[in-house]
């Protein structure tokens, strides 16, 4: 049985879900009322898509309204689960976290208040392990910048202020990197700068039943299947802390995972798992 993975921020794109909607009319109302506008206009809308605030509702709701295409065609059952950042919440709704509905009014105010704190940037160090990334990020005369994820061996991202991200490119190219690629981001995701976000976001958490996972769900906060004690610790402090891919991937890898099912708009992290099990 296979593990289900749910991509996050940089799959989507216009006109996705269009082959899905008609299949699924009870969810996209759903949708449609707890956001308060068309899911299915949105998904058509380029503008809109670029935006953090809209860009996670419609993958989330994308997202699972693909896993459930793929259980009603193939009736496959996950042995465990994982996303990558806004991925998380897929693999939580699927897991009986919470609801369709509740994860989704989640998912809205956690891209609300991640599209608020704007200002600084992210790009993605090439070529360097995560090792050599910290020793270079010790050496770096600047501040404000940190290790906002871990996607593969060689592939390690940073997040802080944009004078920062910006001007570091040629340190890190001189460390060693291969490239050093800006990410098409309106904020310093996943990085400390974050931390207002996280603090209005933990208060919506605590008015948030959640349930404890019925399948195994590995948190980005720590590369560690989720516990329900620490649930909503973990997914308030994922705002602002690196996505730890890597140990997430090898963790189910070293429980003997072989069969991984990416759902997403287009393939982003079957890419990334194919290197860290080559490694």
């Amino acid at each position: 049985m296979p593990v289900f993975m749910f991509a996050g921020q940089g799959s989507q794109f216009a006109g996705m879900g269009r082959d899905l909607f008609d299949e699924f009319p009870e969810h996209l109302a759903h949708a449609d009322e707890v956001l308060g506008y068309s899911v299915r206009d949105l998904c058509l809308d380029e503008r809109r898509l670029t935006s953090t605030r809209f860009t996670q509702p419609a993958l989330y709701v994308l997202n699972v309204l693909t896993y459930l295409h793929v259980q009603r065609t193939r009736g496959l059952e996950p042995t465990a689960l994982l996303g990558h950042s806004l991925g998380e919440y897929c693999a939580l709704h699927i897991a009986g976290a919470f609801d369709f509905r509740t994860g989704l009014a989640l998912v809205a105010r956690r891209g609300e208040l991640m599209a608020a704190a704007d200002g600084g940037a992210m790009a993605a160090v090439v070529g360097l392990d995560a090792d050599a990334v910290h020793r270079a990020l010790a050496d770096w005369s600047g501040s404000g910048l940190w290790v906002a994820g871990y996607n593969t061996p060689d592939q390690v991202v940073l997040s802080g202020a944009h004078t920062q991200v910006h001007a570091a490119k040629d340190h890190f190219l001189a460390a060693g990197a291969r490239t050093y690629v800006p990410l098409n981001v309106s904020g310093a995701f996943h990085s400390p700068l974050m931390a207002a976000a996280q603090a209005d976001f933990e208060r919506e958490l605590a008015r948030t039943d959640l349930h404890t996972p019925r399948v195994p769900v590995v948190s980005n906060s720590t590369g560690t299947v989720h516990t329900d004690e620490r649930l909503r610790q973990h997914l308030g402090a994922q705002i602002s802390g690196p996505v730890r891919w890597v140990q997430s991937v090898q963790l189910l890898a070293d429980r003997g995972e072989t069969c991984w099912i990416e759902i997403g708009p287009r393939k982003v992290l079957t890419p990334m798992v194919e290197k860290i099990l080559a490694a």
